[in-house]
Parts: structure tokens; C-alpha cells; sequence
């Protein structure tokens, strides 16, 4: 361990502001379940260093091979220093009051903070990306990673991989960075609360400032416009930052910041809309962030047949996309117990129509088309209308088909139209259903919520 003062606090015109350039070695990739192997804090006032400070630190856990690999920290040099509870009152000390600056800042803030808080410091500074700002004040460069960066600008980096070599690096791009930003961002950024401070390092603050302040769908997406997360959002814009601000430290957040290269949406006209386009996209594009509604489609289906005797038959098979199903299930075995449960409760039973007379066969299949019918009755077609949050001179509308969900869209006059239900259909594009989406709307009918249209079946 090792702390020396190199200079004095230097007053910079037009600002005073106080930096403190983080770098550290850590076990893992993120905060939860790893921890800190070495840290080094270079104490810097914008034009020149004031002070620095590092150590190695043992981390009470085993460092794996291929991070020693990486960095050329072993568990054998580590383990006759200083655990990050004996670090901690400097640490805090050295970094309160001072901007946090680091490479892709939220892994270091992550690993910092969460560890000062396990040691009853809880650490609340600004914090400054010098990837983002590298972007903005030096467009147009192949590579942000630090190693390309300090060729590309000049920079020398020694001991790459270990804590002090790379903050040293990182002090020197960071007064690079302030001698060549003529509209003073950085400033700026630096003394506000600015969305800059939280955004993951690859994300541009003009892709966030478009979201609209209204309903939609977000999609993050990779450097190859690949889409890693799909979400829905009453208000996009205040959705969106909470994603980057909140301090998760796990590793799922931690690896989709430095995935997230851009945001895209879609507006909808209401939180309902956006909940099934969203149910609807998760299922279509399997986003590997995330995790819910990640479950079975309803892959069979119930239909009904005459046999060769005259009898109607009910099987469970694979949904047909060219045959409506009378009722769907996830698994096969969910079917075959709801047609028990069907034959069961009719008076005429399977065995006495084999053995049984034409008219048996008859009243048998009058007591299953009653059935059936009685099903598609609890289930019945209706439109759901609300005004588009977007345009309140039109609305969305979101069919529903004998229990089915159809589809949705948008129409000017939805109260001028036939109350059969294929006028409807004519207007609106079919669209993917399952049960989450079926629950939402058959609660919107139930609550009252929103404007319920019954229609007529063909």
C-alpha cells in the first residue's frame, strides 16, 4: 500500500471540480459475487494530478486461472494483503466529494460502492465515463477500449491490466479529453446531473432523448443491432433511465451495460397495447435478457371429428394454423384430462354408443355439440376499445374471437362499424396470441376499464 502527494489543489478557471480516476482488478465481472484484487485512485483537479493512491487488496475468495491470466494477479500475492474492509475508510475518504472517473465507469462504481456499502460507507459521488466522453470528444476513432485509445491519442500505457497502470492512462486521456473539448462537455456533464453520468459506455445520449414522454415498447439492442432486451413502458423516457440509474450489481445488468450499443420503440397507444406487443416480441425474438414470459406456447389444441360410425370424436393434437382449436393447452397431458373431464360430465358415456343404436349415437353427439357450444358461449367475440394516447382523435382497438385473442390495431370510428364480428376482422391484421395476452384483455372486459363492443359471431 502506498499513498503520495504529487502537487496542490489547483483552482481551474470557470470551474473547481475535483476528480478521483478509479481503476481495479476484480475476481469476476460483477459486483454481487466477486470482488475487488486491487484498486488505484489517482486524485486529480483537471489540469494535473494531486495525488495517488493504490494497493492490492485480498479479496477472500479464490482469483480463477484465466483471470490471472489477464491481469498477473495471483492468489499468492494477494494473500498477505489487506482485505477491502481495512482499505475502506481511505478509500471513502479519497473518493467523497470528488468525481468518479473510470473506463466504462459503471463496473468500477459497481464494484467500489458496493463494497464500501458492505463496510458501512455508502458512497453517493457523480461519476464520469471516459468511454462515453472519449466518443463525443474524439469522434470518428476505430476503437474505445483503452489500449486502442492510447495509441490512437498517443497516451502511454505500462503495466496494462493492473489497477495503477491503467488509472495512470486514464488520468492522462482524461486532461487529453478536457484540453481538447473547445464546447466544454465535459464541464458541464461533470458539475450537472447529467443522463451521461448513468448511460452504458456504448450508448448514445441522443438515442435516449428521443424516446417520447408516452406508452411503448423499448428494445435494447448490441453493436450488430441484435436485440438483447425487450420491456414495456408507460412513459418510455423516464422507463429507460431508470433501467441505467438504478445500482443493481448483478451480473445480468452488469453484462447488458456493456451489450447496450442502441435503444429503438415502438409507441402504443396505452400500457395495455404495449403489454401485449411486448408479450408478443419477447416470445418472437427470444431476448437473452429476458426472463419473463419465457414459457410454452399453447402448442395443441382441441378439435373435433365424425368417425366413420357417425360419432363425433374429440382428440388433442398440435394447434393447425389453418383450423381453430376449441380450446388450447401447453401440455398434451392438460388436454386429455380436460376431455375426461368433458365426457364425464355428459349423461350419455362412450362405451353405451359403441354397443348402443343409431339414436344413441345421436343423442351423443347432441350432448357434445351442447358442450362444445357451451364453451365457445363462455368465451365470446368482443371488441375492447380506448382512446390512443398519441392521437386522441383515434382509437385501439383489440378483438377478441369467440376467446381468442385476434389482433389490434388503430381505427378512427370504431362505433360506426357492424356489430358482426368479420367486419371487424376486415379492419384489424391478425396477430400473435397466447395466454398472458388473453388474461390482460379479459380483465380489461371484467374491470370495466375500458370500453367493451359485444359482437356477433359468423
Amino acid at each position: 500500500m502506498n499513498y503520495r502527494k504529487c502537487g496542490i489543489t489547483f483552482y481551474v478557471q470557470l470551474f473547481s471540480l475535483q476528480f478521483a480516476i478509479v481503476d481495479i482488478e476484480t475476481t469476476g465481472g460483477f459486483a454481487s459475487s466477486n470482488a475487488i484484487t486491487e484498486i488505484a485512485i489517482i486524485l486529480h483537479n483537471g489540469r494535473e494530478e494531486e495525488g495517488r493512491y493504490s494497493s492490492l487488496v485480498n479479496p477472500g475468495i479464490t482469483i480463477p486461472r484465466h483471470i490471472t491470466a489477464l491481469t498477473g494477479i495471483s492468489n499468492e500475492m494477494v494473500v498477505n494483503a489487506p482485505g477491502f474492509q481495512e482499505l475502506a475508510p481511505m478509500v471513502y475518504q479519497l473518493l467523497q466529494n470528488r468525481i468518479f472517473v473510470a473506463h466504462n465507469v459503471n463496473f468500477d462504481f459497481s464494484f467500489v460502492q458496493h463494497q464500501l456499502s458492505a463496510c458501512g460507507f455508502p458512497l453517493r459521488v457523480k461519476k464520469i465515463c471516459t468511454v462515453r466522453m472519449a466518443r463525443q470528444i474524439f469522434p470518428g476513432l476505430p476503437s474505445y477500449s483503452l489500449g486502442n485509445l492510447c495509441r490512437s491519442l498517443s497516451i502511454p500505457l505500462t503495466n496494462r491490466h493492473r489497477a495503477e497502470g491503467d488509472a495512470s492512462a486514464t488520468s492522462l486521456l482524461l486532461e487529453k479529453m478536457i484540453t481538447a473539448d473547445p464546447d466544454n462537455k465535459f464541464i458541464s456533464i461533470a458539475k450537472s446531473k447529467h443522463a451521461e453520468q448513468f448511460l452504458p459506455p456504448h450508448l448514445s445520449l441522443e438515442e435516449l432523448e428521443q424516446l417520447p414522454n408516452g406508452p411503448g415498447v423499448y428494445y435494447f439492442e448490441s453493436a450488430k443491432k441484435e436485440v438483447l432486451y425487450v420491456g414495456k413502458a408507460v412513459n418510455l423516457q423516464k422507463r429507460v433511465r431508470t433501467h441505467f440509474s438504478n445500482n443493481d450489481k448483478g451480473k445480468r445488468k452488469q453484462e447488458l451495460l456493456r451489450q447496450v450499443y442502441h435503444i429503438r420503440y415502438t409507441p402504443c397507444a396505452s400500457e395495455l397495447m404495449a403489454l401485449i406487443l411486448e408479450s408478443q416480441e419477447i416470445r418472437k425474438l427470444w431476448p437473452p435478457f429476458n426472463r419473463s414470459q419465457k414459457k410454452y406456447h399453447h402448442r395443441y389444441g382441441l378439435y373435433c371429428f365424425e368417425n366413420r360410425n357417425g360419432k363425433l370424436q374429440l382428440i388433442i393434437e398440435k394447434k393447425k394454423n389453418n383450423l381453430p382449436a376449441i380450446y388450447t393447452f401447453n401440455l398434451l397431458q392438460e388436454g386429455h384430462q380436460f376431455i375426461r373431464r368433458v365426457k364425464e360430465s355428459m349423461e350419455v358415456q362412450d362405451l353405451q354408443v359403441e354397443q348402443g343404436s343409431d339414436d344413441l349415437v345421436k343423442l351423443y353427439n347432441y350432448q357434445l355439440n351442447q358442450t362444445i357450444e357451451s364453451l365457445r358461449r363462455k368465451y365470446p367475440s368482443t371488441a375492447i376499445v380506448e382512446k390512443d394516447y398519441y392521437q386522441p382523435n383515434r382509437y385501439a382497438v383489440y378483438l377478441m374471437e369467440k376467446g381468442q385473442f385476434y389482433g389490434m390495431g388503430y381505427m378512427e370510428n370504431p362505433y360506426e362499424i357492424d356489430s358482426q364480428v368479420d367486419k371487424w376482422k376486415e379492419k384489424l391484421s391478425p396477430s400473435p396470441d397466447n395466454d398472458f395476452i388473453r388474461g390482460l384483455l379479459y380483465q380489461s372486459v371484467t374491470s370495466g376499464a375500458k370500453i367493451n363492443i359485444p359482437l356477433e359471431d359468423a
